[in-house]
């Protein structure tokens, strides 16, 4: 179990805290969403949760225990809205052995398969792939590192409705054992497979079902 207790984050350059007393709980299985407009400060609550990004207040907790940001960067496997702008590998095989490059062929042809990358040439540079295989990159490296935590930030956005719709059903097999937690500006996208929803507006985040305080 994830738990996010009284999170506050205020940057210097912002005129008013981009998150305030932010509390949810996650657990394995149950898929976790929160919606919320762009520049409400979704991403800035998955690099926190990921441990790129320190919370001015609050803990969170993993199992019971207070986390350290260092702690949950190996807890949590973050995969970004433009991945592509994070790929550091020349190639595909590169990319996906970053970090652990003992792995053998087969494991990386695991890995793809997986994701529905299956007979994807390894020496292939990142760049030119899709957007939507981009994604499923972007999640094959994260099964090869097997984060308990997979965190996504928009991970439709841009894409065609056929890709979503093929990406949709994949976070739905990877969400069944490990806890996942996707922020989007589109939660409609997401209603077959999400168990949990929030959205996050001035700072603050509620339930779906409850209304946002009057001072927010």
């Amino acid at each position: 179990m994830l738990e996010l207790r009284g999170i506050g984050y205020h940057p210097a350059t912002a005129g008013v805290p981009v998150l305030q007393d932010v509390s949810l709980r996650l657990e394995r299985g149950a898929p976790g969403l929160v919606a919320g407009r762009s520049g409400s400060g979704k991403s800035t609550l998955l690099d926190i949760i990921a441990g790129l990004a320190r919370q001015d207040r609050g803990e969170i907790l993993w199992q019971g225990q207070a986390t350290t940001p260092r702690e949950r960067r190996w807890l949590c496997g973050l995969v970004f809205q433009f991945p592509e702008r994070h790929f550091l590998g020349l190639s595909v095989g590169q990319e996906l052995r970053l970090g652990h490059r003992r792995l053998p062929t087969e494991q990386l042809q695991g890995a793809l398969d997986r994701v529905g990358l299956g007979g994807l040439p390894l020496q292939q540079p990142p760049e030119q792939l899709s957007g939507g295989q981009q994604r499923r990159l972007a999640l094959a490296v994260q099964l090869l590192r097997d984060p308990p935590v997979l965190l996504l930030d928009e991970p439709t956005a841009g894409l065609d409705w056929s890709v979503r719709r093929e990406l949709i059903e994949l976070l739905k097999t990877l969400a069944q054992d490990r806890l996942l937690l996707l922020v989007t500006h589109e939660p409609d996208c997401f209603d077959a497979m999400v168990s949990q929803r929030w959205r996050l507006q001035g700072g603050r985040c509620v339930r779906f079902d409850e209304p946002l305080p009057d001072h927010a």
